[in-house]
């Protein structure tokens, strides 16, 4: 099962990281190399304070310096920095734990001289996140785990196979959808998927789109 999150006050400005290719889910654990200014700012602010910061993708996919204007997809995710160390060259490194998702209702900057920005956040839409999703039954599975493999070998992404047909079947979604390599765009309608089950036919059909991963699993079928 997934731990339960010990109870937590989400407050409704949130300093936000703006990141193309990176979505945060709820229970879910995501590492992060922090070194430009503005940002190392944000992380000594939440480090004093709640430890939270908000993940967002931009709207337009950027691989370099995200613009302190660019548009913001209107649905992110706040977590909480339970890892972090200082290498000691002008950069961090944490690891965030996802809480709930929010809906933005607005952007702004928390201070100028800080350099990044905030978000009010609308939490009421997915009250359900700060919830261990519980499931008896693992819709899909097995079919999963062998679009997985498949998948993983046309990428050339090593796994451990072990531990994916142990993982608890929520965490084992919860981490393709966060580690793949799949676009932005879609990415981000893994985030929004309404349910577990939603984001889990999803990934299947993330998979079989992917090209031979399909193919393949038609050939594993006979």
């Amino acid at each position: 099962m997934l731990a339960e999150h010990p109870s937590v006050a989400l407050p409704n400005l949130l300093p936000v990281f703006p990141l193309t290719g990176a979505v945060l889910l709820p229970f879910g654990h995501l590492p992060l190399n922090i070194f430009e200014p503005r940002y190392i700012h944000m992380i000594d602010d939440a480090l004093g304070s709640s430890r939270l910061i908000a993940m967002i993708q931009p709207r337009v996919p950027d691989s370099g310096l995200v613009a302190n204007d660019a548009a913001l997809y209107d649905i992110g995710t706040v977590g909480r920095i339970i890892q972090f160390s200082d290498p000691g060259n002008g950069r961090y490194l944490i690891t965030l734990e996802g809480l709930s998702r929010f809906r933005v209702k607005s952007v702004s900057f928390i201070d100028p001289e800080r350099g990044y920005r905030s978000v009010e956040a609308d939490f009421e839409p997915f009250r359900h996140d700060l919830d261990p999703n519980k499931h008896d039954e693992e819709p899909s599975r097995d079919r999963i785990i062998e679009l997985m493999k498949a998948y993983f070998n046309e990428q050339e992404i090593d796994a451990d196979w072990d531990i994916v047909n142990s993982a608890p079947f929520e965490a084992l979604v919860a981490s393709l959808a966060m580690s793949c390599p799949f676009a932005p765009e879609e990415k981000q309608a893994l985030l929004q998927c309404d349910s577990h089950e939603d984001r889990a036919q999803m990934l299947i059909a993330l998979f079989e789109m992917s090209g031979d991963a399909g193919q393949n699993f038609d050939r594993v079928k006979h």
